[in-house]
């Protein structure tokens, strides 16, 4: 009769040294260098809503000033804009691109950001990388009055390549339930204003890596001469937000409908603020699509539909404004040093064609 052999038991085993932390993959003492940092970036986005320190188990925010209030929240990441950062060692921006981001998710709804929380984690923690990509964070939150109130920063050895990490985020937002954007104002007839973006913002990454860095063989310091910068410039222009202007025409009782141009482009997005029945006419000689774009569709032959549905082409953000109050609108974006262009009317949505069709 054969017989099984026992298991080793753990107390069979020879002695060795002891095995810490760090010996896994994880420096606690880095872990607090960090900390260190982000928690001094964060108090100085603090508004009087905050009640706790950061650090805190949960964070806790004290909403007042509204009569009917209703929250309004998103997550979002930054894509493989991040390879951009890993490739040229520029982190400082990439947490601005992701508050901004956010920012303008629930802008269009008509909600005011209150604060925000992020989630870095990377294989090995460097502490002053972490302190750059927050060092973003906090910038983007001040820029538009939120707060950096928490977020989770996790060193998890073997789950990312060496300098990588993944970032993303949390915003918060409060409006009242009477000013909320919902698309149910949104007429025949309204005209739409584009407002520029600045590049390509958080969409397409995975599309200008390939064309720029494997199809064309350039290198982020490569100059584009079209364009007037480096391709590693180009790609890392920030995330800009439309929480200003949104707020200006909300505040003049003008927008009816706003679409942030993200992944999906126009063609895509555009209808997210439209009731079912209406679709859009879009004229496309209102705007010149910038260098950067067409730079990379002559690289890579790209076809019309997928240019357009996968990039911006220039334009970041879409407001609907009443056809009479269009005028006024446009003076009140000019006033903020913004540069509107009317690039479409809203119009009725017939059977069987497309939602958003380009003239």
């Amino acid at each position: 009769m054969v017989t099984a052999a026992p298991d080793v038991l753990y107390w069979n085993l020879p002695p060795r040294k002891p095995v810490r932390y760090r010996d896994a993959g994880v420096n606690i003492d880095e872990a607090d260098r960090a900390v260190s940092s982000i928690k001094k970036f964060a108090r100085a986005t603090f508004t009087p809503g905050v009640l706790t320190e950061i650090g805190s188990f949960g964070a806790m925010y004290q909403l007042a000033g509204f009569r009917k209030p209703v929250l309004v929240s998103s997550a979002d990441g930054v894509g493989t804009k991040l390879k951009v950062a890993f490739l040229t060692g520029r982190h400082g921006t990439v947490g601005e691109d992701l508050v901004n981001h956010c920012v303008n998710d629930i802008a269009v709804q008509g909600a005011r950001p209150l604060f925000f929380l992020d989630y870095f984690a990377v294989g090995k923690l460097d502490a002053e990388v972490a302190a750059s990509v927050v060092s973003g964070i906090a910038r983007g939150c001040r820029n538009n009055g939120c707060a950096l109130i928490g977020g989770e920063t996790a060193e998890m050895p073997g789950m990312y390549a060496d300098n990588e990490y993944d970032l993303a985020g949390f915003i918060v937002g409060a409006a009242e339930r009477s000013e909320l954007l919902t698309g149910k104002t949104v007429r025949e007839g309204d005209v739409l204003l584009g407002l520029p973006s600045t590049g390509l913002h958080t969409n397409g990454y995975s599309l200008a890596r390939k064309l720029f860095f494997e199809i064309a063989g350039y290198g982020p310091k490569t100059l584009l001469p079209e364009v007037g910068s480096t391709v590693g410039d180009a790609l890392l222009a920030v995330h800009r937000s439309y929480l200003k202007p949104i707020r200006a025409l909300m505040d003049a009782k003008l927008l009816r409908g706003a679409a942030h141009i993200t992944g999906g482009g126009i063609t895509d997005n555009t209808p997210r603020m439209l009731p079912k029945e209406f679709g859009v006419a879009i004229d496309t000689s209102a705007w010149k699509i910038p260098a950067l774009f067409e730079v990379l569709r002559r690289i890579g032959d790209i076809p019309e539909d997928d240019y357009r549905r996968t990039l911006n082409l220039g334009v970041g953000m879409i407001l609907a404004v009443p056809a009479r109050g269009a005028v006024k609108a446009e003076a009140v974006l000019r006033k903020l040093g913004e540069t509107p262009f009317r690039m479409g009317t809203v119009v009725a949505q017939k059977r069987g064609r497309p939602r958003v069709e380009y003239r």
